[in-house]
């Protein structure tokens, strides 16, 4: 199912929603964070860079939106404990989670499996697989705290159809498919909704590496697309569930 690219939202369209972005440090999730604050949410920024994360927030203030969280964490060697200790956090701050959104990922490289290192592979499957699932386990039990709440992977085109040579990368991403939908099913009857979407192709530099050779001004800042995004978290898409949606 394709979404529009731009959703005008209203100012206070997720007033008091508490959503958490996942690589908000950077990129596309960086736009997201920023559109969601406009839109009058609680973002949670967590990311591995501190110094970008404050950034972040120090925009988001100056614009006297909603003041967000910040939290540190390292998908790659983040233990069960450093989760608990987010859900905890979360549970005592606001006591509930209205959306998730899971935009952390790695390149890894593009090359044939026959020829793929075996450490980036699994650290590639660890940041864009393995820590998503530990994530949304520690977080179901803030998300159906909602009246209204959401879970959303950010897939790819190569995690809906196998390509040559994108490896750990695209494998990742049809495991965070079937992820989706296998989670889709055991939420069916709570307030969570979940679903999974491609981004528009966007000027980011995981895009520029994996095509350095293209004219990457042919492409839509990631701050062209994310106003989506919000449209996403808010009541108006609540009767999308265990869809894989496309921008």
């Amino acid at each position: 199912m394709k979404i529009a690219t731009k959703y005008n939202y209203k100012k206070d369209e997720l007033k008091n929603k508490i959503i958490l972005v996942t690589g908000a440090n950077r990129g596309l999730g960086k736009a997201i964070a920023l559109d969601l604050a406009r839109a009058g949410a609680t973002v949670i920024l967590l990311g591995r860079d501190m110094a970008s994360l404050e950034t972040i927030y120090d925009e988001i203030m100056a614009e006297n939106l909603p003041e967000p969280l910040i939290h540190g964490l390292d998908l790659e060697g983040a233990t069960p404990d450093d989760y608990f200790a987010l859900q905890q956090g979360i549970e005592q701050n606001f006591g509930r989670l209205d959306g998730l959104i899971h935009n952390a990922a790695i390149l890894g490289s593009l090359m044939p499996v026959e020829q793929y290192d075996i450490k980036l592979w699994y650290q590639t499957m660890q940041i864009n697989i393995n820590a998503p699932f530990m994530l949304t386990q520690f977080c179901i039990p803030l998300l159906v705290k909602s009246d209204d709440a959401r879970v959303l992977f950010l897939s790819s085109g190569v995690g809906r159809e196998g390509y040559a040579y994108w490896g750990a990368y695209g494998v990742s991403k049809f495991a965070l498919e079937g992820f989706m939908q296998i989670l889709a099913e055991e939420l069916e009857n709570t307030s969570v909704k979940v679903n999974s979407i491609t981004p528009a192709v966007v000027r980011t530099k995981m895009r520029q590496t994996a095509f350095p050779a293209e004219d990457a001004t042919k492409h839509p800042l990631p701050e062209e697309v994310s106003s989506s995004f919000v449209y996403l978290m808010s009541e108006k898409s609540k009767k999308l569930h265990k869809c894989a949606l496309s921008l």
